[in-house]
C-alpha cells in the first residue's frame, strides 16, 4: 500500500455502511476483476482479525460518481481511512496482507 494520503473523508452515507471504530478498509470492485475476489478476501481477514476494523466493498459501475470524485481508475482500489473517515493510504492493485496491516498502522 502506497504512502499517498489525502485530507478528504468519506462518511457511512457515502459509504453505505458504517465506518470501523478504529478504521475502515474501502474496496472499488467491479464485477469481472480477479484481482478483486483474491483482495475481497485478504481485506476481510484482516478487518476479523484487528478489532474496530471495518470491510466496505463498493461496486465502482454502481458509484461512478464517487468513483470520479475519488479518481478511482482501476479495479481493485484500496482506500484505508482512519475512525473519522480520513482517507490515510490508498494502493490500486490486490495488496499483501502484511502491506494491509502496515497500512492500518497508519490509520490507528
Amino acid at each position: 500500500m502506497d504512502g499517498q494520503t489525502h485530507a478528504r473523508r468519506l462518511d457511512a452515507a457515502q459509504l453505505g455502511a458504517e465506518l470501523g471504530d478504529r478504521a475502515t478498509l474501502v474496496q472499488f470492485s467491479s464485477a469481472f476483476c480477479q484481482p478483486c475476489r483474491a483482495t475481497r478476501r485478504t481485506l476481510d481477514e484482516v478487518a476479523r482479525m484487528v478489532d474496530g476494523v471495518a470491510h466496505v466493498e463498493i461496486d465502482a459501475e454502481a458509484h461512478l460518481t464517487l468513483v470520479r470524485e475519488l479518481d478511482i481508475s482501476r479495479t481493485p482500489t484500496v482506500l484505508v481511512l482512519d475512525a473519522t473517515g480520513r482517507i490515510v493510504r490508498r494502493a490500486v492493485g490486490q495488496p499483501r496482507r502484511v502491506d494491509v496491516v502496515a497500512a492500518l498502522g497508519h490509520a490507528m
